[in-house]
Protein backbone atom coordinates (compact mmCIF):
# COMPACT_ATOMS: atom_id res chain seq x y z
CA UNK A 1 0.00 0.00 0.00
CA UNK A 2 1.00 3.26 -1.06
CA UNK A 3 2.49 5.95 1.54
CA UNK A 4 -0.53 8.81 1.40
CA UNK A 5 0.86 12.28 2.90
CA UNK A 6 -2.21 13.76 4.99
CA UNK A 7 -0.78 16.89 4.07
CA UNK A 8 0.36 16.73 0.12
CA UNK A 9 1.30 20.80 -0.26
CA UNK A 10 3.10 20.35 3.37
CA UNK A 11 5.10 18.01 1.80
CA UNK A 12 6.11 18.74 -1.63
CA UNK A 13 6.85 22.26 -0.02
CA UNK A 14 8.97 20.84 2.48
CA UNK A 15 10.37 18.42 0.16
CA UNK A 16 11.52 21.81 -2.18
CA UNK A 17 12.81 23.78 1.02
CA UNK A 18 14.94 20.56 1.96
CA UNK A 19 15.82 19.55 -1.78
CA UNK A 20 15.31 21.57 -4.40
CA UNK A 21 12.49 21.41 -6.87
CA UNK A 22 14.38 19.42 -9.51
CA UNK A 23 13.36 16.40 -7.47
CA UNK A 24 10.09 16.84 -5.81
CA UNK A 25 8.05 15.09 -8.15
CA UNK A 26 10.33 12.14 -7.89
CA UNK A 27 10.82 12.06 -4.27
CA UNK A 28 7.69 11.92 -3.47
CA UNK A 29 6.87 9.55 -5.65
CA UNK A 30 9.59 7.23 -3.59
CA UNK A 31 7.79 7.58 -0.34
CA UNK A 32 4.77 6.84 -2.09
CA UNK A 33 6.20 3.89 -3.59
CA UNK A 34 5.59 4.36 -6.85
CA UNK A 35 5.17 0.51 -8.52
CA UNK A 36 4.33 -1.07 -11.54
CA UNK A 37 0.48 -1.03 -11.31
CA UNK A 38 0.63 2.22 -10.40
CA UNK A 39 0.20 5.12 -13.56
CA UNK A 40 1.77 8.33 -13.59
CA UNK A 41 -0.46 11.23 -15.30
CA UNK A 42 1.58 14.20 -16.57
CA UNK A 43 0.18 17.79 -17.83
CA UNK A 44 2.65 19.78 -18.99
CA UNK A 45 2.89 22.53 -21.69
CA UNK A 46 6.41 22.08 -22.89
CA UNK A 47 7.30 18.55 -21.07
CA UNK A 48 10.64 19.25 -19.89
CA UNK A 49 13.77 19.40 -21.83
CA UNK A 50 17.34 18.23 -20.32
CA UNK A 51 19.62 20.67 -22.33
CA UNK A 52 17.82 23.53 -21.73
CA UNK A 53 17.21 22.33 -17.97
CA UNK A 54 13.10 22.98 -18.56
CA UNK A 55 10.78 20.72 -16.12
CA UNK A 56 13.86 18.54 -15.15
CA UNK A 57 11.56 17.50 -11.52
CA UNK A 58 8.70 15.92 -14.70
CA UNK A 59 12.07 14.55 -16.53
CA UNK A 60 12.96 12.80 -12.82
CA UNK A 61 9.75 11.58 -12.37
CA UNK A 62 9.48 9.76 -15.86
CA UNK A 63 12.54 8.49 -14.99
CA UNK A 64 11.34 7.14 -11.87
CA UNK A 65 8.38 5.66 -13.41
CA UNK A 66 10.39 3.82 -15.60
CA UNK A 67 12.34 2.10 -12.99
CA UNK A 68 9.63 0.85 -11.44
CA UNK A 69 7.97 -0.10 -14.58
CA UNK A 70 4.81 2.77 -14.46
CA UNK A 71 2.82 3.68 -17.17
CA UNK A 72 3.36 7.33 -18.03
CA UNK A 73 0.36 8.89 -19.46
CA UNK A 74 1.01 12.83 -20.62
CA UNK A 75 -0.90 15.26 -22.19
CA UNK A 76 1.19 18.38 -23.40
CA UNK A 77 1.22 21.11 -25.60
CA UNK A 78 4.63 20.28 -27.60
CA UNK A 79 5.39 16.79 -29.46
CA UNK A 80 9.87 17.99 -28.86
CA UNK A 81 9.43 17.41 -24.77
CA UNK A 82 10.34 14.71 -22.78
CA UNK A 83 7.07 13.87 -21.69
CA UNK A 84 5.65 13.21 -25.54
CA UNK A 85 8.53 11.53 -26.23
CA UNK A 86 9.33 9.30 -23.15
CA UNK A 87 5.34 8.68 -21.73
CA UNK A 88 3.84 4.81 -22.93
CA UNK A 89 0.74 6.96 -24.05
CA UNK A 90 1.14 10.87 -24.92
CA UNK A 91 -1.69 13.01 -26.48
CA UNK A 92 -0.49 16.34 -27.66
CA UNK A 93 -2.90 18.99 -28.23
CA UNK A 94 -3.05 20.63 -31.49
CA UNK A 95 -1.25 23.93 -32.05
CA UNK A 96 -4.25 26.47 -33.46
CA UNK A 97 -1.89 29.62 -32.70
CA UNK A 98 1.99 29.35 -31.61
CA UNK A 99 1.16 32.52 -29.30
CA UNK A 100 -2.02 30.63 -27.88
CA UNK A 101 -0.15 27.23 -26.83
CA UNK A 102 0.01 27.31 -23.15
CA UNK A 103 -3.45 28.40 -22.34
CA UNK A 104 -5.03 26.15 -25.09
CA UNK A 105 -3.02 23.41 -23.85
CA UNK A 106 -3.83 23.94 -20.07
CA UNK A 107 -7.38 24.42 -20.81
CA UNK A 108 -7.80 21.08 -22.18
CA UNK A 109 -5.90 19.58 -19.12
CA UNK A 110 -7.99 21.11 -17.17
CA UNK A 111 -11.05 19.62 -18.68
CA UNK A 112 -9.44 16.07 -18.76
CA UNK A 113 -8.75 16.73 -14.79
CA UNK A 114 -12.18 17.50 -14.01
CA UNK A 115 -13.28 14.82 -16.17
CA UNK A 116 -11.70 12.86 -13.81
CA UNK A 117 -12.09 13.99 -10.58
CA UNK A 118 -15.52 14.03 -11.46
CA UNK A 119 -15.80 10.23 -12.73
CA UNK A 120 -18.73 8.70 -10.52
CA UNK A 121 -16.14 5.38 -10.40
CA UNK A 122 -13.63 7.33 -8.61
CA UNK A 123 -15.66 9.91 -7.20
CA UNK A 124 -15.72 9.61 -2.80
CA UNK A 125 -18.00 12.35 -2.18
CA UNK A 126 -21.05 13.88 -3.41
CA UNK A 127 -20.97 17.30 -4.94
CA UNK A 128 -23.20 20.32 -3.46
CA UNK A 129 -24.25 20.63 -7.59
Amino acid sequence: EAYAPTDNVGELTARTNDEGFETIFSSWLKISKLKKNDALLIFSVGGGNLEKKVSVNIIKAITLAKKTKTDVLSIVGKKDGYAYKNSNVSLCIPIIDNKLVTPFSEGFQAVVWHCIVSDPRLKKNNTKW
